[in-house]
């Protein structure tokens, strides 16, 4: 069985377009029929499959449609047509430190954040440590986070963000936090949820990553499928398709 299974997944944005010169104008426009809009198709008929087990990759340009796919994926949003499949739990890593306060210490940012990835208070204040740890932020535990740098912000986010143990993690450029060695200590940390069985999706503009590090892969063009299978092959389509 499949760990995600898009089927025929489409999906569309109003966009409006009329601009107001007196608050007038935008009350009165919102009882007409004058409003100017256009509708955006960001997904059309999209349609593929995430193996059990495997390491999977979500390539594609910029505005290709990738993060509205992991959002439907994900449940945030709902596709106009299709469906999406998901046989286990599923954690996305699609904002790391979304929740975080400047104001609050990073001890109190660590038990806000599980909060919100679905832990009870007691889980995630009996974690702290671990996570403080794998943040390689020791001594930083009572420090508010508006203190930190861009780097220390994401560390704490992703070792908090590690504490979930789904059977599908789906990851959006997550990985890409630290310097060097904490970037390896992530891919690490994925590699040992994989030997356990575990479904991860990765969505990059890294080939590189993918090349090494996924079975398979998809590459999304204009919200449609490209190409996809063995992710060698699907890089090779991505890197062709950009030098045109």
């Amino acid at each position: 069985m499949d760990a995600v299974s898009v089927e025929h997944v489409s999906k569309k944005f109003r966009i409006f377009h009329e601009r107001h010169e007196s608050i007038y104008e935008a009350v009165t426009s919102a009882f007409t029929r004058r409003q100017k809009y256009e509708d955006l198709e960001v997904l059309k008929d999209v349609t593929f499959s995430v193996p059990r087990g495997q390491m999977f990759g979500i390539v594609g340009r910029n505005g290709a449609g990738k993060t509205s796919l992991l959002r439907i994926i994900s449940g945030v949003y709902k596709p106009d047509s299709g469906a999406v499949r998901v046989n286990g739990t599923l954690t996305p890593f699609l904002s790391l430190g979304v929740g975080f306060m400047g104001e609050l210490t990073a001890s109190d940012n660590i038990v806000q954040y599980g909060l919100l990835l679905g832990f009870s208070k007691k889980e995630i204040s009996a974690r702290i440590p671990d996570v403080i740890e794998y943040a390689e932020l020791g001594g930083f535990e009572d420090t508010k986070i508006k203190k930190f740098s861009a780097g220390m912000y994401s560390r704490l986010a992703f070792a908090t963000a590690m504490q979930v143990d789904p059977d599908i993690l789906m990851i959006d450029e997550s990985i890409q936090v630290g310097d060097v060695a904490f970037q390896k200590k992530c891919l690490d940390s994925i590699a040992r949820f994989r030997k356990r069985g575990k479904t991860v999706i990765l969505v990059t503009h890294d080939m590189g990553q993918v090349r090494q590090h996924c079975d398979s892969a998809v590459l999304i063009e204009g919200g449609t499928v490209a190409a996809s299978g063995p992710a060698a092959d699907v890089v090779d389509a991505y890197m062709s398709a950009v030098s045109r």
